[in-house]
């Protein structure tokens, strides 16, 4: 049997907390920091547009699934064990990638990369959910939103700065880093043994593959990919519901409380993530700076996104996640309707504004997952935290392909915001007034969802934690 999280074999609060924020500050620090050597490596290579892509396309695919598999695998292997698989196979992608003499391997390096740094931020909520009870864990889910907030907003200066300075593939080394994390989390983690359940395979390759043919949709259209998902997904359907131990039981999705919370974070997290993809083109657009400017417009949001991920997660032990869900939502939709407002103002005006909706993100960050932790029975949690990380990044892909699709349409139309004087603006102000009405929905969601449930996390914390 596992171990389980109220044992006295569960890790110190104050031991764990650094090494998981030192890997998921590299593991984000990794996908940022590449987006701004896109064009470095296209010139030295001699690369199309499409062909480039794939640096970051294959590394978001092969992430986003890897996050769902460690899930699953989390319920039948030790915790301790995944991790070190997964940081070795992270590191051993940089090495790949710094030898690198032709572009193929670049790519190989990439996507051993996110084979091994999908573990981290799913194994770490894992961490979180398994080994704590309910009311210490917001603390630490509001640092690792923090961290990653950081991460964030360092990712493309580090990167332009290195880039500059060095070289890309320089940007490979610096991942190598949480190498020295490996030793101080074996002794940390607990010792468990495998669990006796069978792992599904042919469901882990069809959920895999729906996945996979879904975000290669999203992000280059063609219909053939629309039809491998939705092939794979009906027979992983039909496979789930014949067979005695499938790798994801349709009792999943039949949590009321999980099943609103997910969907809750795939419209509230999709829309940060198609406000990170517009507001540097509006910039360039509207205000005709460059990338050093744009990366320093972003910067003061995620730092005080750092603040309010510590206090969010406070607030989640406190309070409840609930709470905190509904004032991220708040704030979230309070910051896009602001930028609606100020789209085309100066670029230090807009850098204040999006400090409002960084805190936002933030804050669901810390409690998103704290809400799902405490919806799902412990044996249910390790495939769905695995679906809540997949559906996190399908809902940017989906997200950024969508709103990529309406700017392309853009040339001349009407503001919805009449506060908006800016007549260049008017496609980005109404796509922000768009997205605070999504965030807008989901908060009603979660809200209709959890307002008889006034006792729910309570009752959850007890019968979880005699």
């Amino acid at each position: 049997m596992r171990i389980k999280s109220h044992t006295s074999s569960a890790p110190s609060l104050n031991k764990i907390t650094f090494p998981l924020s030192f890997i998921i500050f590299f593991s984000v620090l990794n996908g940022m920091m590449f987006q701004v050597a896109i064009p470095d490596i296209s010139a030295e290579y001699g690369l199309l547009p499409s062909e480039v892509s794939w640096v970051m396309t294959g590394y978001i695919l092969v992430f986003a699934v890897g996050a769902l598999m460690y899930g699953k695998l989390a319920d039948i292997y030790p915790v301790k064990r995944l991790i070190t698989v997964g940081l070795i196979l992270m590191n051993a992608g940089s090495v790949i990638g710094m030898m690198s003499k032709w572009y193929p391997m670049v790519i190989v390096a990439r996507l051993i990369q996110a084979g091994g740094g999908a573990a981290i931020p799913a194994l770490a909520m894992i961490v979180v959910t398994r080994y704590f009870p309910p009311n210490v864990r917001g603390n630490l889910l509001g640092i690792i939103a923090s961290t990653v907030a950081l991460a964030a907003g360092l990712g493309p200066i580090m990167g332009g700065f290195i880039a500059d300075l060095f070289h890309w593939r320089y940007l490979f080394l610096l991942s190598t880093a949480t190498v020295f994390a490996i030793p101080f989390l074996r002794r940390i983690l607990p010792d468990e043994k495998k669990s006796s359940h069978m792992f599904d395979y042919p469901g882990a390759l069809l959920i895999s593959g729906a996945s996979l043919f879904l975000l290669m949709y999203v992000t280059q259209g063609n219909r053939l990919f629309l039809a491998g998902t939705v092939i794979s997904a009906t027979y992983f359907i039909f496979h789930i519901k014949k067979i005695r131990t499938p790798f994801v039981s349709p009792a999943l999705f039949a949590v009321k409380h999980y099943r609103n919370t997910v969907i809750t974070t795939f419209l509230s997290i999709g829309s940060v993530f198609g406000m990170l993809f517009m507001v540097p083109i509006m910039l360039r657009e509207l205000n005709g700076i460059g990338s050093d400017r744009i990366g320093l417009t972003l910067f003061p949001g995620a730092i005080c996104a750092v603040l309010a991920g510590v206090l969010g997660g406070r607030l989640s032990d406190r309070k409840g996640s609930r709470f905190v869900v509904s004032l991220g939502s708040i704030l979230l939709a309070a910051g896009f309707l602001t930028l609606s407002t100020v789209a085309g103002q100066k670029p230090w005006v807009v850098a204040l504004t999006l400090i409002i909706s960084y805190s936002g993100f933030a804050m669901l960050q810390s409690s998103l997952p704290h809400t799902i932790s405490i919806s799902l029975s412990e044996e249910q949690t390790g495939i769905g935290m695995g679906i809540y990380n997949l559906l996190f990044f399908i809902s940017g892909a989906f997200s950024t392909a969508g709103i990529g699709r309406l700017l392309d349409f853009g040339s001349s139309g009407f503001c919805l915001n009449p506060f908006n004087a800016c007549l260049k603006g008017w496609i980005y102000s109404n796509i922000f007034i768009m997205l605070a009405a999504v965030v807008t929905a989901s908060s009603l969601l979660f809200y209709i969802t959890f307002k008889n449930s006034g006792d729910y996390q309570s009752n959850r914390t007890e019968s979880s934690h005699p």
